[in-house]
């Protein structure tokens, strides 16, 4: 395409030849001729310079001379943009030859369905969805439209729930259901599991990494962001928009307010609410009390030495006293 019609695409402004034709996208220090990159720091402008991009898109075309550019607010953005123009999720709507397919699953015929997956009784699959090789669907569970779900992931198991008594756990029935909303991209080896009672529920637009494990009657909301790792137990609610990091641990029950983001590795009690702002630590705490708890405990060899002279000057008081 050319330059100006990426440009109309990003609602960009041209500065140079918007004739120009591009075939890919690039890294800065790495693109050539016909291909574009993009810079949205400082510090990047002198590999910007000599790079050879047959277009950069910038956040400003000042001290840019004599170059094809694409001025836009957000380069990031507007570079993600091209990608997914110059380079569109092509599958052919299909279901793969071993594919197991329930005769009571509802299959869209704009779906793609890949190698070895697996589709239950009474499961829907929407319209343009993308099933990667070794899914597995279990029965009674919906997904929507333009969902794309990676090798491996697992929606429907059983969730985690037993009662406890004299011989041991008796297993809860788990006999709910699953809900995969429009436009969700579950990453590899990721797991969904179904709802003890009712449902659990994944909203539209979120994207979860890969191994990340959703418990039984969880409610994750719109555009939420999760990356590896995280596991959250049964009925944790994550409003919209939230953001969280990888390898977090959610105990039951807990929720987390839109606006929220919580760092790597945090870990959050059973029944806490997690409110707006940046949460970070075990258990999980807001950002600056973290930090401030991070100086502390880095300065503890030196406070243990501090006490122990303390002492010896006491000591040596008392015993002069005496």
């Amino acid at each position: 395409m050319t330059v100006e019609e990426l440009a109309e695409i990003v609602g960009g402004h041209v500065f140079g030849d918007g004739e120009t034709q591009i075939e890919r996208i690039a890294d800065l220090d790495q693109a050539s001729e016909g291909e574009i990159a993009y810079v949205d720091n400082e510090k990047f402008f002198a590999t910007a310079l000599a790079s050879r991009a047959s277009c950069l898109i910038v956040p400003n075309s000042e001290g840019f001379p004599d170059r094809t550019l694409i001025e836009v607010k957000n380069p990031k953005l507007a570079f993600a943009q091209i990608g997914a123009v110059l380079y569109p999720v092509r599958r052919e709507p299909a279901i793969h030859p071993t594919a197991v397919v329930a005769a009571t699953a509802t299959v869209s015929s704009t779906a793609y369905i890949g190698p070895n997956v697996t589709i239950g009784e009474y499961v829907t699959v929407g319209d343009e969805c993308i099933l990667h090789p070794n899914v597995v669907l279990y029965d009674r569970v919906s997904i929507g439209n333009r969902v794309i779900l990676h090798a491996g992931v697992c929606i429907g198991a059983d969730g985690f729930g037993y009662v406890r008594h004299e011989l041991g756990y008796q297993k809860f029935p788990q006999i709910g259901t699953v809900v995969i909303e429009d436009d969700v991209e579950l990453g590899a080896y990721t797991c969904v599991d179904r709802a003890a009672l009712g449902r659990t529920r994944i909203g539209r637009g979120t994207k979860l990494d890969n191994m990340v494990h959703v418990g039984h009657n969880c409610d994750i909301g719109e555009r939420v962001v999760i990356a590896a790792q995280t596991g959250i137990s049964g009925s944790v609610v994550i409003e919209d928009e939230a953001v969280i990091g990888g390898q977090v641990g959610f105990g039951d029950h807990t929720r987390v307010q839109k606006g929220a983001i919580i760092g790597s590795k945090a870990g959050i009690l059973p029944g806490k609410i997690v409110r707006p702002g940046v949460w970070w630590g075990i258990p999980v705490q807001p950002l600056e009390q973290y930090k401030r708890m991070n100086a502390h405990l880095n300065k503890l060899a030196e406070m243990r030495d501090e006490l122990k002279q303390l002492r010896q000057e006491v000591n040596a008081l008392k015993q002069a006293k005496s």
